[in-house]
């Protein structure tokens, strides 16, 4: 018996997706406020200027959490120290060229804030903000990527440590 094809499913938009899952990476970079509470770094899509996190494609020769800190210094100016292992992911729909719109599933790492540059790549091309968590999950518009903002100060992880302790 022949294997039947999926059916594409429908994102809340109701345009069809295909069932290929692609894969990005993105970092989450934090700091610690002047009043001691973790915020976290948000920058705009360039088509679409809703609010994200820094991400991308994965590289060749490089590792995820490599990946990742690369996107976000190419994007957001903010160069740090990525965890090594993912904390979560979130999927969201990517408009193709073509107008097909693809799931992507983002692994996020998070991005211990070093330094902040003064000019990056991607600078004119972006807005950027420092937001703390809550104001974070309430500007972007995947409800995962937001749950995963909103619950950071919960993660057991080294980097949640040294942002909080300010070191």
């Amino acid at each position: 018996m022949p294997k039947q094809k999926k059916s594409p499913s429908k994102l809340k938009t109701g345009k069809k997706v295909s069932q290929k899952i692609l894969r990005q990476v993105a970092s989450l970079p934090l700091r610690r406020s002047k009043d001691g509470k973790i915020e976290v770094l948000l920058v705009t899509s360039r088509e679409t200027r809703r609010w994200i996190i820094p991400k991308g494609w994965p590289m060749k020769g490089k590792k995820q959490h490599e990946a990742a800190a690369i996107e976000a210094e190419e994007e957001a100016g903010v160069i740090g120290n990525a965890s090594k292992k993912a904390v979560g992911y979130y999927f969201y729909g990517k408009r193709r060229a073509s107008g097909q719109v693809k799931v992507c599933r983002v692994s996020v790492y998070l991005l211990t804030a070093v330094r902040e540059l003064d000019n990056w790549p991607e600078k004119n091309q972006r807005d950027s903000r420092w937001v703390s968590t809550e104001i974070a999950a309430e500007m972007v518009q995947e409800f995962e990527l937001a749950e995963l903002i909103r619950n950071i100060g919960t993660i057991q992880h080294p980097s949640i440590e040294v942002v909080a302790q300010g070191d």
